[in-house]
């Protein structure tokens, strides 16, 4: 692992959430806070800036409170080593999640059932709700085994955008910033789902689920090497992820990943 693979990794996750959030500093964070969007976020060390504190870490956590935001926060344990401890003697929890990059040359060449969704095409609208649905029902029940989890409790889930988010969704994946994918099982509809975010010529590919009840067919790698090779289509230079456990890392091994650090993500116990 080099300093500038480093470096690429911060620059990418310092510029992704600037176009739909306000940033406020605290010493050696930044909170980001949402704006445009529905979903949460987070704060994590300033760029090139000073190493956090337990004061800013205190800080931070205040101002969350007070806003009524989830206490969340993100690093990369090689870049930031000395947030850890400062995390968890303020008694947040850390997630240690594997950090892998694509070696394009391992790329797998299996996509199965995966396909891109075009933002033109009529039933991209419907494609968008039921990868939203698929993630929900498949991050509700972590890991790989088998489950109950199906297209029943997909279907109940639905929840087609509205007309502003579903703009923004649509004009994200046209741009090139976002790709989203998903494998449908014959007869049954989406059954795994994930997408990709760009800044420059970085891609993380992110939110890759499988329902339960469709698990251990190679679905969720199917997905995740479809985005991986779009990435690389569209002149991405450097692909990565985050794994939520060493168990869910090895799917990710099998389509040409290597790990090369940990992603932290600390929220209160």
């Amino acid at each position: 692992m080099t300093d500038d693979l480093l470096n690429r990794l911060e620059r990418f996750y310092d510029a992704v959430p600037r176009d739909r959030t306000a940033v406020e500093r605290h010493g050696g964070l930044e909170l980001f806070l949402r704006q445009n969007t529905p979903y949460p976020f987070y704060a994590r060390p300033v760029l090139g800036g000073p190493a956090p504190t337990a004061a800013d870490v205190a800080a931070v956590r205040a101002r969350q409170r007070e806003l009524d935001v989830p206490e969340s926060f993100e690093w990369v344990h090689e870049t930031t080593p000395g947030l850890l401890p400062l995390a968890e003697a303020a008694g947040l929890s850390v997630l240690r999640a594997p950090l892998l990059v694509l070696d394009p040359a391992r790329l797998s060449a299996d996509t199965g059932p995966a396909r891109i969704v075009d933002a033109d095409a009529p039933e991209a609208a419907a494609d968008l709700a039921a990868i939203s649905a698929v993630a929900h029902i498949g991050f509700g029940s972590p890991g790989t085994a088998v489950g109950d989890g199906g297209t029943a409790e997909r279907d109940a889930a639905l929840n087609v955008p509205d007309g502003e988010a579903l703009a923004r969704q649509l004009a994200d994946i046209r741009s090139g910033v976002r790709a989203h994918a998903v494998a449908e099982l014959p007869g049954q509809g989406a059954a795994a789902s994930g997408l990709y975010q760009r800044a420059g010529d970085v891609a993380e590919i992110v939110g890759v689920a499988t329902l339960p009840s469709a698990r251990r067919r190679g679905l969720g790698g199917a997905v995740t090497a479809l985005l991986a090779r779009h990435a690389l289509d569209q002149g991405t230079g450097l692909v990565f992820l985050s794994a939520a456990s060493a168990d869910v890392a090895r799917v990710y091994e099998r389509q040409g990943f290597v790990r090369v650090a940990t992603a932290c993500i600390a929220d209160p116990a």
